[in-house]
């Protein structure tokens, strides 16, 4: 098969979530690689070449962009996305820093033999998550860049009405130098998503426990040392509706309207809301203006301390961060001044591709207003001007919820205290903190099969 009419899961989703693109006309990367041997080589090359230019640059990676210089610092590979484009060619997706705190989504092509690979070109799609083109696929499998007025939804990552795939959530254990346990989320059916959880391979052993306050399921496994080093996957199929504000009792006002560890409701975020909301008439009215609001103070940048805790003081100050830090300082503005609003965390799956992988777990939020529950998510309008407006009332079909709600309390529970939020397993060893390696796929072929 001519690698030149392959669909690359990795490569697609770079375009849409990742900054990445593709060489004009150029085909489609080839799937048939052994992946691990591929991503390796791959990522090994790409780091190199980066090394290699901050030493040259004085400690930076310099990149000439819109008539000045870029001076940046390596953040982050998307090791995801990596990809090999055929003989002896290659794709990569990059976050770098500048000097000035913003974040550059920067694609690299390379080409040569394993261990030898040279960079052929360097392209830069995306400032601070907002895309300076969009990429559309012909019938032939290239891509072609088209601009962002050109660019239609589906494009921008949104597929309305329903969607419907497999999606793997799996997580490798490290070593485990002692007794730990782990809590994971288990996504559940509701009036928006049917979930069927296919199939549970994890080692140790294993329970379900509920968490009351917000009805989540947890997955909660009890590991031992003989566990190190062993994967966890959960198989979903999943079927969605695109969510569009939905009628709804009168919530309680006390669990919506209080304050969490990382969601303070204080004098501070009162003035700012009331400042924001002056004149405005009506709750729906005034929650649009705090959505505004966070979408011009805000700036979408994964980069530096602090950043992804969904700590809405900390996104106040900073006035940077990601969809957690966007969403969790919308909901401290609206319960200051009296709207109630809440938090739901799961993953964006790529619009324009049909399998992959998923560039990490991604939130939103809701208020209540008018009787009827609201979704909104501000980073994305934040990221895509000309979805504000859809942004502000919709969910899109192709989103898969893991849990809800802050500061979870299941029995047994963490030591460290009450689940921030629950999207990447937490994992205590010895009764101390410690990340687990985690990636998302999905595949909507499967469910036509």
């Amino acid at each position: 098969m001519n690698w030149r009419t392959i669909i690359s899961a990795a490569v697609a989703a770079c375009l849409v979530f990742a900054g990445g693109g593709r060489q004009e006309g150029q085909g489609a990367p080839g799937a048939s690689a052994p992946p691990n041997l591929a991503t390796a080589e791959i990522q090994a090359g790409i780091e190199r070449h980066i090394e290699e230019q901050v030493r040259l640059g004085g400690g930076y990676f310099k990149l000439p962009f819109r008539n000045q210089e870029l001076r940046l610092k390596l953040v982050r590979v998307h090791t995801e996305y990596l990809s090999k484009l055929g003989p002896n060619r290659y794709f990569a997706c990059v976050d770098l820093a500048d000097i000035s705190g913003d974040v550059y989504d920067v694609d690299f092509f390379l080409a040569g033999d394993p261990g030898a690979m040279k960079v052929t070109e360097t392209t830069v799609h995306k400032l601070n998550g907002q895309p300076f083109y969009a990429w559309e696929q012909k019938s032939d499998g290239t891509w072609h860049r088209i601009p962002m007025k050109e660019a239609s939804e589906i494009h921008l990552g949104v597929i309305r009405d329903r969607d419907e795939f497999e999606f793997l959530y799996r997580a490798k254990l490290p070593e485990l130098t002692g007794a730990a346990r782990m809590w994971l989320p288990l996504a559940a059916t509701d009036s928006f998503q049917t979930v069927e959880v296919k199939s549970i391979n994890a080692p140790g052993k294993q329970s379900i426990l509920q968490e009351r306050e917000h009805s989540n399921r947890v997955l909660f496994l009890d590991l031992d040392p003989e566990d190190s080093g062993k994967n966890i996957e959960i198989r979903y199929q999943v079927r969605r509706l695109e969510k569009a504000a939905y009628a709804a009792p009168t919530p309680d006002q006390g669990k919506y309207l209080n304050p969490e560890r990382l969601v303070p409701t204080d004098e501070n975020f009162r003035q700012i809301a009331e400042e924001v909301v002056k004149g405005k008439k009506g709750d729906l009215v005034r929650a649009r203006a705090l959505y505004d609001h966070v979408i011009d103070r805000m700036r979408y940048a994964k980069y530096g301390d602090g950043w992804g805790k969904g700590d809405a003081v900390y996104a106040c100050n900073a006035r940077t961060g990601n969809c957690t830090d966007f969403h969790s300082y919308f909901i401290a503005l609206a319960r200051a001044v009296g709207i109630p609003a809440r938090f739901a965390i799961g993953a964006a799956i790529p619009s324009e591709r049909n399998e992959g992988g998923v560039d990490g777990y991604h939130c939103w939020a809701e208020f209540f207003a008018e009787g009827k529950w609201w979704p909104v998510d501000i980073s994305e309008g934040d990221k895509y001007t000309n979805l504000a407006t859809y942004y502000f009332g919709h969910h899109p079909a192709n989103r898969f919820e893991f849990s809800r709600g802050r500061d979870l309390i299941v029995e047994p529970g963490p030591i460290s205290g009450p689940i921030n939020f629950l999207a990447y397993p937490v994992l205590e060893i010895g009764g101390k903190p410690v990340k687990a390696a985690v990636e998302f796929s999905f595949n909507r072929r499967a469910c036509r099969q």
